[in-house]
């Protein structure tokens, strides 16, 4: 295991001498780890409370139309992109957050008095603009916390902690989506936003403290100014995405990703919606993987994540789930089934979380500040969602040519050989990066 960069600090604490038997931490660190803990697992409960729920009214407003529900949600994700570029231009880190999370949590408390007077057909339609609005919710709420954490924390910090903090995000999925499960059949839809909505506010108040904690927590070779505007052109996003390969290349790998998601979903949303009749019974499958996927996650993020990530590196971690996904959709050419499919989104969903999401953030601890915040979040939001359009239509073109699952495979192994080569790219420049900050 990897040496802490600061000088580990001898405690009697009980939480350090556990913690320590798993990972590699310092007593300065165990705060800051503490909340962000709190934070990533407050804002994961609440999106996995609302996740089943999308899905569900996905499936109700049909497979078919699921397309131009993609469509929609990456055209609100292009519009919000310019006013968050903004925010984070004008407004200190902490304001900037607070007010995004604020934001969110008012749109699905508005939902929610929505769904409860709808009436069935009405439900049907607000249930598409929810399909888009949680898409576009889940992918920035988590950007954002992503985007302050490796503000935090430098490179080494992040192979040695960032696995163990994805934890804390399981964690939180495990509880939303046991509500859910638990829920789904019992009360209004409704009243499970009101919870998602309040566990936002909690989120906020972890981003002011690890506001107060940042500056004398992080090992970086050189000071930044944490609580000052961050600056630059509201387009910079877009701009250093294209015009850097590093980042560029960044973009290429979750834009792999997603489609290849894209086209598992659908298969998955195809197969369910033929296998099971009653709304209650789509949530609760929904929600049933959600459960299986983070109890397996939750195991490998706390014992096994912060390892691999240090003896293998980066590029190894994120070249796992490309290898995963080639034998995958193998299978599922092979056998195009519900086990066969429901088998795979659990191993997939669970690699990506455990390794895959630690080792990716650990790409933009060696690049700007400003690329931490509006580039990260342009690559996070915009591109993973164009992903998910091109891979809704690519799904659509495939089916229409009579292929199917089977075809649909074929297509998504060839890209996960493409997207292989690609994350083993990565992996060595963030190395050669890394070694030249530590200058």
């Amino acid at each position: 295991m990897m040496e802490s960069s600061l000088s580990p600090v001898q405690s009697d604490s009980a939480v350090l001498r556990i913690l320590r038997r798993v990972i590699d931490v310092s007593q300065a660190e165990l705060p800051a780890l503490g909340w962000c803990w709190l934070y990533i697992f407050s804002v994961l409960a609440s999106y996995y409370i609302l996740r089943p729920i999308r899905d569900q009214m996905g499936v109700a407003g049909g497979v078919n139309n699921l397309p131009w529900l993609f469509t929609g949600t990456l055209i609100v994700m292009l519009v919000l992109n310019v006013p968050f570029s903004a925010l984070v231009k004008l407004l200190p880190r902490k304001q900037f957050i607070s007010l995004s999370y604020r934001f969110f949590a008012f749109s699905i408390l508005a939902f929610g008095a929505v769904l409860y007077g709808a009436t069935p057909e009405q439900a049907v339609w607000v249930g598409r603009f929810f399909f888009i609005w949680i898409s576009v919710f889940n992918l920035f709420v988590v950007s954002i916390f992503w985007s302050m954490v490796v503000d935090i924390f430098s490179p080494e910090q992040g192979k040695r902690l960032f696995g163990f903090i994805a934890a804390g995000a399981t964690l939180g999925a495990i509880v939303g989506s046991s509500l859910t499960a638990s829920l789904a059949q019992r009360v209004q839809p409704a009243t499970l936003l009101v919870g998602a909505a309040l566990l936002l506010e909690i989120s906020t108040w972890c981003v002011r403290r690890l506001s107060r904690l940042s500056a004398k927590m992080s090992d970086r070779p050189h000071s930044e100014k944490d609580e000052e505007p961050i600056g630059g052109g509201v387009m910079a996003g877009f701009v250093d995405a294209v015009r850097s390969p590093y980042l560029l290349n960044t973009a290429i790998f979750l834009l792999l990703y997603a489609i290849t998601s894209t086209f598992l979903y659908f298969s998955q949303a195809s197969v369910v919606s033929a296998s099971f009749t009653t709304r209650g019974s789509q949530t609760t499958f929904f929600a049933t993987i959600d459960l299986i996927v983070n109890a397996i996650t939750l195991t490998i993020q706390i014992f096994l994540t912060g390892r691999l990530v240090g003896w293998f590196g980066v590029g190894i971690a994120l070249s796992l789930l490309p290898a995963v996904s080639i034998l995958g959709f193998g299978a599922i050419f092979a056998m195009p089934t519900l086990v066969a499919v429901a088998a795979f989104q659990v191993v997939r969903r669970a690699g990506n979380f455990a390794l895959t999401q630690p080792a990716r953030q650990i790409l933009y601890t060696v690049v700007s500040r400003e690329d931490r915040y509006k580039t990260k979040s342009f690559i996070d939001t915009a591109v993973y969602r164009a992903g998910d359009q091109v891979g809704a239509w690519s799904y659509s073109l495939v089916g229409m040519v009579g292929w199917g699952i089977k075809g649909a495979g074929i297509v998504s192994l060839v890209l996960s050989a493409i997207w292989l080569l690609n994350s083993l790219w990565l992996g060595k420049r963030q190395e050669i990066m890394a070694a030249k900050l530590r200058e």
